[in-house]
C-alpha cells in the first residue's frame, strides 16, 4: 500500500460524504412528505419512522428477532462459502462437469427460488432449516460461478512458475490459483449473501416464522407504516454487519503490504 493510499483510507471525508449524503436524503424525504408531496401513508416521515425505533425494540422483542435472521444468514453463508467454493473448484478440475452444469447452474441463478417454499415446507416442515435451505440454494450459484471464473482467470505466467518450480498439483492449487482466485471468489460470496439475505427475510414473511421477516409481516398487517419501516431498518442493519464481516475476512486472507 502506497503512502497516498493509506492516507486516503484514513481520510474521514468518504464517511463524512456518506453520512451526508443519508442526512441530506432523509432531511428531503422529511421536507415531501409533510408538505404533502408524498403520500404519508405510503411513506410515513423518517422522524416518525426514527421515533417508532424505540417502541419496535421494546414491544416487538427486536432483537431475538434480529439474532434469528442473522443466525439463518450467517449458517447459510457459512454453508455456500463451503459448498459454493468446492462445487467451482470441483468443476473447473473436472471440464467434462462444467460443460455439463455450468449452464445449469447460471439458470437457477435466474430462477425464483423463493416460490418453491411448499416444496422446502414438505422437506424440512416449518422450521428455521427451511429458511437457512431455501436461502442456501438461492446464494449458492453465484459463489460456484465466480469460483470457476477466479481459477481460470489466473495468469498463464503464475502457473507456468508454479511448473518450472516443480510444484504439485495440490500446491499449485493453494500457493497460486486459490490466492489468485481469491478477489474474485468474495464477489461471488458478496452477492451470495446478498440473495441468501433476500430469500432469508422474504421466507421469513411468507410462512410468519419468527425473525424480522415475520416482524415485518405482523406490523404490515396492523398498518403500522412508521414500525414497518424501522423493521426494514434492522434488516439493512444485517446486510451491513455480514458485509462488514466479509472485508474484515477478505483482508486477513489478502494481506496488504
Amino acid at each position: 500500500m502506497t503512502a497516498a493510499t493509506a492516507r486516503r483510507s484514513r481520510s474521514p471525508l468518504p464517511a463524512a460524504t456518506g453520512i451526508g449524503a443519508l442526512v441530506a436524503f432523509f432531511a428531503t424525504m422529511e421536507v415531501l412528505v409533510q408538505s404533502g408531496m408524498v403520500n404519508r401513508f405510503i411513506v410515513p416521515p423518517p422522524s416518525e419512522i426514527f421515533g417508532s425505533f424505540g417502541r419496535v425494540i421494546v414491544e416487538e422483542h427486536v432483537f431475538g428477532r434480529f439474532l434469528q435472521t442473522l443466525t439463518e444468514c450467517l449458517t447459510a453463508g457459512v454453508m455456500l462459502t463451503v459448498f459454493g467454493v468446492a462445487g467451482g473448484v470441483l468443476m473447473h478440475r473436472f471440464k467434462l462437469l462444467q460443460q455439463a452444469c455450468e449452464t445449469w447452474v447460471a439458470a437457477l441463478a435466474s430462477a425464483p427460488i423463493v416460490l418453491m417454499y411448499p416444496l422446502f415446507l414438505v422437506i424440512y416442515g416449518r422450521s428455521a432449516w427451511t429458511i437457512i435451505m431455501m436461502g442456501f440454494f438461492a446464494a449458492l450459484p453465484p459463489v460456484i460461478l465466480k469460483t470457476i471464473e477466479g481459477i481460470s482467470g489466473t495468469r498463464k505466467v503464475l502457473i507456468n512458475v508454479g511448473r518450472s518450480f516443480n510444484l504439485t498439483p495440490s500446491q499449485q492449487f493453494w500457493k497460486i490459483l486459490f490466492p489468485s482466485a481469491l478477489p474474485t471468489i468474495f464477489v461471488g460470496i458478496r452477492l451470495g449473501l446478498i440473495f441468501a439475505l433476500i430469500n432469508i427475510v422474504g421466507v421469513e414473511f411468507l410462512i410468519n416464522y419468527g425473525g424480522l421477516g415475520q416482524l415485518i409481516n405482523d406490523l404490515a398487517e396492523r398498518y403500522d407504516l412508521a414500525g414497518t419501516y424501522a423493521a426494514i431498518c434492522f434488516v439493512i442493519l444485517v446486510s451491513v454487519l455480514f458485509f462488514m464481516a466479509l472485508e474484515k475476512v477478505e483482508r486477513w486472507l489478502r494481506p496488504v503490504d
